[in-house]
């Protein structure tokens, strides 16, 4: 399996098992929004803050509130593995 599937996968997990989700990680499909009515999960903002802190802490690196990139950063699973790759620290 490629590095970027393995990310992939372990934060499909994270978003699971964090929000307490009724679904499983195969099911978060990686091009697909995670937010809003459009999302497949329908994440809220709540969620985003709860996702933000989670992976800061495991992959050691904060995100900024006020950042104009959020939106697209949380996108979707995709973006967001991206996000994480080229700031992680761990």
């Amino acid at each position: 399996m490629p590095p970027h599937h393995v990310l992939d996968r372990e934060v499909a997990d994270l978003i699971v098992s964090v929000l307490n989700l009724e679904t499983t990680a195969d099911r978060v499909l990686a091009d697909a929004p995670l937010f809003g009515e459009e999302g497949d999960l329908g994440l809220d903002s709540i969620d985003a803050l709860e996702l933000a802190l989670e992976i800061g802490e495991r992959y050691g690196f904060e995100f900024e509130a006020d950042d104009d990139r959020n939106t697209e950063i949380f996108a979707s699973l995709c973006a967001l593995c991206r996000h994480i790759e080229e700031n992680r620290t761990k």
